[in-house]
C-alpha cells in the first residue's frame, strides 16, 4: 500500500482501469484500491475492519494475476468469462472455490460503492456536517446488507469516532478544500464508471449475490 494517501493517483489510477472498449483492467483496479486503503488507514483504526479485509482480496487477485493463469485475470471481463467456462465459481453455495476472482472482486465491488457514496457526500458536504452521519448513510446505502447485525452495530459505534469533516480533506493532500472538492468531483464519475460497468457484468452473469 501507498505510504501516504493521494487523491490524484485514485483518479490515476481509476482512469487507467478503463481500456477503450469499456472494459476494466485488474492491475489498475487494484492500484486504485491500494490508494483508496491508504486514505482508510490515514484516518487511524475506524476503517481497520474494511481495511483489512481488503487488504486480503486484493492479495488474492494479485495472486491470480501473477499465476498461471494470469492471462485470464487481465480485466474483470476476462476473469468472469474465464471462471464461468471452468465452473471456477461457486454460484448458489460455498463450495470448493471460496477464493474464486468472480466472489473475491464482489466484495470489493461492495465496498467501492460504500467509499463512493461517502465521498460523494464528503464531496458536497456543508462545512458543519457531521462526517460519521455521511459515513453510516452511505454504510446502509450500501455494504450494510451483505453484513450481519453483529457487524452492522459494530461498525454504526466505530463511525461515531470518525475525525471532523476537515482532516479528511486534509488527507487527501490535494490542496485547500477547494482544490479537494474539484479533484472528488473528477474522481468520483470515474469510480462511479467503474462501479456500474461492473454491475452491469456481474448482473447480467447472475453473480452479484455469490455466496
Amino acid at each position: 500500500m501507498a505510504d501516504t494517501f493521494s487523491l490524484q493517483r485514485v483518479l490515476e489510477t481509476f482512469r487507467s482501469s478503463l481500456t477503450e472498449n469499456k472494459e476494466v483492467y485488474i492491475k489498475y483496479y487494484i492500484a486504485g484500491w491500494k490508494e483508496l486503503v491508504s486514505f482508510m488507514n490515514s484516518l487511524g483504526n475506524v476503517f481497520s475492519f474494511i481495511s483489512k479485509d481488503v487488504i486480503c482480496k486484493i492479495q488474492i487477485l494479485e495472486n491470480f494475476l501473477s499465476g498461471e493463469n494470469g492471462s485470464h485475470y487481465v480485466t474483470i471481463q476476462s476473469m468472469v468469462k474465464y471462471e464461468l467456462e471452468n465452473e471456477l465459481v461457486d454460484l448458489t453455495k460455498r463450495g470448493s472455490h471460496p477464493e474464486s476472482g468472480c466472489r473475491t472482486l464482489l466484495r470489493l465491488h461492495r465496498a467501492l460503492r460504500w467509499l463512493e457514496l461517502f465521498l460523494e457526500r464528503l464531496r458536497t458536504s456543508a462545512e458543519d456536517s457531521k462526517t460519521s452521519v455521511m459515513c453510516s448513510d452511505a454504510y446502509n446505502e450500501s455494504l450494510a446488507q451483505h453484513h450481519p447485525w453483529l457487524i452492522r452495530k459494530a461498525v454504526g459505534v466505530a463511525f461515531c469516532a470518525l475525525p471532523g469533516r476537515d482532516t479528511f480533506f486534509n488527507v487527501m493532500n490535494a490542496g485547500d478544500q477547494v482544490q479537494v472538492v474539484a479533484l472528488l468531483g473528477e474522481s468520483l464519475p470515474l469510480i462511479s464508471e467503474v462501479y456500474q460497468i461492473t454491475e452491469d457484468l456481474y448482473a447480467k452473469n447472475n453473480l452479484l449475490e455469490l455466496p
